[in-house]
C-alpha cells in the first residue's frame, strides 16, 4: 500500500475541477452587484441570517487544517485541548458577552470599534495589530504544500498562484462573495473528512485498536507539553476575542440573536469537525509514523481512499485552507488599506478604498510569503502570531465594550504598542538563542506572558487613576 497522494484517477481530477470552477462562479456571481456602498462590501448590508452565518464563521475559523494535522501526528490528543477546548469557551464568552454588542453598534471592523473608544493613535496601532491576526500566513503555506503535492511545482509558484486563485473573487464581491463561497467549503470540508475515517478504519483497523498502537504520550491530557506550555496555548486561544473576522461576522449578522445563536451552533460543529481531524491524525500518525508531519492528512487520504473519494478528500482540504485564505487576506487588505492608510490619510471614499485595498492586498502578500517561507511550519506561525498579538489588542479591546473598565486613551496607545513591542523582543531573545532547534526564551517564560502582564499592568493602572 503506497501513502502516494500525487496519484489522481482522471474522475479525482474531474471533481477537483469541478469545485475551483464553482468557487470561481459562486464568488463572481455575486460581484456583478453595482454601486456597492461600504456596508455591502464590508459586511454584506448586515444580512446574514444563520445559516450562512454559521457556515462562513465555521469554515473561515478552521482554515489550519494540515497544522492540525501536524500538531495531532506529533504530540496527540493535547492538540484538541489546546487547538479546540480553550476556542471553544472563549467563543462561548464571546456569544453571551460581545456578539450582541457587536450587531447593535455600527462599525465594519475591528479597528473601527479601538478607534471609536480610544481615537486615532490607538486606532492606527491597534490596526497593525489587527493585520498581524489575520495575516494569512499559515494558510499560504499550507495552499501552496498542497498545489505543490498535486501538480508538482516549485513552493514559491504554487504559494502565489494558490493565493491569487483564493482571492481573485473577493475583491469584486466582498464579503457577499466570501460568504456564498464558504456556504459550499462548509459542506466539502465535512463531507471530506466524513468519507476518510470509515476508508481508514477498514483499511487499517478500528478506533480502538488505533488507540492502542499510538505512543503513550500521545493520549495523556498534558502530552509532551510544559503546563506552561499548555497555558501559553490556553492564552493563545484569547484570539477568538481579538480575531477580526469574528468581529466582521457578528457585524453583518441580521440581528443580535443570530450572531449570538450563530457562535454557539459553530462550537458543535467545530467540535464535530475535531474528533474527524483527531480520529484521521490518529490514524496517519499509526499507519505512517516515519512521514513529515505536515502532510499527515494528504498522505492518509492518499492511502486509504479509492477513485472518487478521493478528490472528495482532495476538496475537502482544499475547501478548509481556502475558505480561510480568502477570508483572512480580505480582512488583511482592508484592515491595511481601509483602516491604517485610509484613517491615516482620510481617504475613506469607496474608489480611494478600491486602489488601496489592491496595494494592501499586494503588501500582504508578501509579507505573508516570507513569514510561511521562512518558517515552513503551520503551527510556528500561528505561535508567533498569537504571541505578538494578543497582548497588544486583548485588553484594550475587551475594555473598550464596557464603559466601567475602559482606561484613559493616550494610556491605551502606549498599553498598545509597549506590550506588543515587548512580546515581540522575547520572541526574538528565544529565536536567536536555539537550543536543538527549540527557541530558548528569556527565563524560561513563552513570550505571550510578559505582553499579557505589561498590558494587564497599564490597564490596572489606568483603573486605579481613574478612581483616584
Amino acid at each position: 500500500m503506497s501513502p502516494d497522494f500525487l496519484t489522481l484517477h482522471p474522475l479525482d481530477w474531474l471533481v477537483v475541477t469541478v469545485y475551483f470552477g464553482a468557487v470561481i462562479f459562486l464568488g463572481i456571481f455575486h460581484a456583478r452587484r453595482k454601486e456597492k456602498t461600504d456596508e455591502d462590501f464590508l459586511i454584506a448590508a448586515r444580512k446574514l441570517s444563520l445559516v450562512p452565518f454559521v457556515a462562513t464563521l465555521v469554515s473561515t475559523f478552521y482554515g489550519g487544517i494540515l497544522g492540525v494535522g501536524e500538531f495531532v501526528y506529533r504530540y496527540g490528543i493535547v492538540s484538541w485541548i489546546t487547538q479546540g477546548l480553550f476556542y471553544y469557551l472563549f467563543a462561548a464568552v464571546y456569544a453571551f458577552f460581545l456578539a450582541g454588542k457587536i450587531r447593535n453598534r455600527v462599525h465594519f471592523t475591528l479597528p473601527d470599534q479601538i478607534y471609536d473608544a480610544y481615537g486615532q493613535k490607538a486606532g492606527l496601532l491597534g490596526s497593525l495589530f489587527a493585520f498581524l491576526m489575520v495575516t494569512p500566513a499559515p494558510y499560504v503555506l499550507m495552499i501552496g504544500v498542497l498545489l505543490n503535492l498535486l501538480f508538482g511545482w516549485p513552493l514559491w509558484l504554487a504559494i502565489l498562484t494558490g493565493t491569487l486563485f483564493s482571492v481573485v473573487y473577493v475583491f469584486f464581491g466582498g464579503l457577499y462573495s466570501v460568504v456564498k463561497t464558504d456556504v459550499l467549503q462548509f459542506v466539502l470540508m465535512f463531507l471530506g473528512f466524513g468519507l476518510v475515517i470509515p476508508f481508514a478504519w477498514k483499511t487499517l483497523g478500528s478506533p480502538v485498536q488505533i488507540l492502542a498502537l499510538l505512543p503513550p504520550k500521545h493520549l495523556e491530557p498534558t502530552g509532551y507539553f510544559s503546563f506552561q506550555q499548555i497555558l501559553a496555548w490556553g492564552f493563545i486561544a484569547l484570539w477568538t476575542i481579538v480575531d477580526p473576522s469574528f468581529y466582521q461576522r457578528c457585524s453583518a449578522a441580521r440581528s443580535p440573536r443570530t450572531a449570538r445563536t450563530g457562535i454557539l451552533i459553530s462550537i458543535g460543529f467545530w467540535f464535530l469537525f475535531d474528533m474527524l481531524t483527531l480520529t484521521a491524525g490518529f490514524y496517519a500518525r499509526v499507519g505512517f509514523p516515519k512521514i513529515e508531519p505536515l502532510m499527515a492528512y494528504p498522505v492518509l487520504g492518499g492511502a486509504v481512499l479509492p477513485v472518487l473519494a478521493r478528490g472528495f478528500f482532495v476538496v475537502g482540504l482544499l475547501a478548509t485552507i481556502m475558505s480561510t485564505l480568502d477570508s483572512y487576506t480580505f480582512l488583511s487588505a482592508i484592515t491595511l488599506g481601509r483602516d491604517f492608510w485610509g484613517r491615516l490619510t482620510g481617504r475613506l471614499q469607496m474608489a480611494e478604498l478600491t486602489l488601496a485595498t489592491r496595494w494592501a492586498l499586494l503588501v500582504t502578500t508578501v509579507l505573508s510569503f516570507g513569514i510561511a517561507y521562512f518558517f515552513q511550519s503551520v503551527v510556528a506561525i500561528w505561535y508567533l502570531i498569537g504571541s505578538l498579538g494578543i497582548p497588544a489588542l486583548f485588553f484594550p479591546l475587551w475594555s473598550s465594550f464596557f464603559p466601567s473598565l475602559k482606561i484613559r486613551a493616550s494610556l491605551v496607545v502606549w498599553q498598545i504598542g509597549l506590550s506588543g513591542l515587548l512580546s515581540l523582543v522575547w520572541t526574538v531573545a528565544g529565536l536567536l538563542s536555539q537550543t536543538g532547534g527549540l527557541p530558548r526564551y528569556p527565563l524560561n517564560v513563552e513570550p505571550i506572558y510578559p505582553g499579557l502582564l505589561l498590558s494587564a499592568a497599564f490597564w490596572l493602572w489606568g483603573l486605579w487613576k481613574r478612581a483616584a
